[in-house]
């Protein structure tokens, strides 16, 4: 990709121009950012209370029997959502998908280790594990590979 800026005073305001030959994901993910897409806050519920989430914060979301939780610091919170609707909300903020029931923020791993069976159990910065099925273990590889801070802002 190549990027050209034009600092001058003739220019009345910022203005961005993106030329390609389609629509990639890519492209996709630079019009958020630009548009700065990136949710500051999701809402969990606890009882009879709404709390508010950062999603830098969130290690992992995952589903079990049939309810989403946002896993923070150990701490189980329950979201009122899809794992496909936060894996789409929380895209922009490093999220990507571990497995069919998990998708885990790569801005938080800590360290890696092979399992046996060819999965990748995840560690975080909180002391929480996850572990990545041998079907995303590419994917993951290669945002870690982009870098998962360059995502953040």
């Amino acid at each position: 990709m190549k990027i050209r800026i034009d600092i001058d005073a003739k220019h009345e305001e910022s203005s961005v121009t993106i030329h390609a030959k389609e629509w990639t994901k890519e492209v996709e993910e630079l019009v958020n950012l630009l548009q700065n897409k990136q949710p500051k806050r999701i809402v969990s519920v606890q009882e009879d209370r709404s709390i508010l989430l950062n999603p830098e914060e969130i290690d992992y979301v995952f589903a079990r029997n049939r309810k989403v939780f946002a896993m923070i610091g150990g701490e189980c919170m329950e979201l009122k959502m899809k794992l496909y609707e936060v894996e789409k909300l929380l895209h922009v903020s490093g999220f990507i998908r571990f497995s069919k029931s998990v998708v885990g923020n790569i801005n938080q791993i800590d360290r890696f280790e092979l399992s046996f069976n060819g999965n990748l159990c995840v560690f975080f910065k909180s002391g929480s594990k996850e572990y990545v099925s041998r079907k995303y273990v590419q994917e993951l590889k290669a945002q870690i590979v982009e870098g998962g801070e360059s995502r953040d802002h």
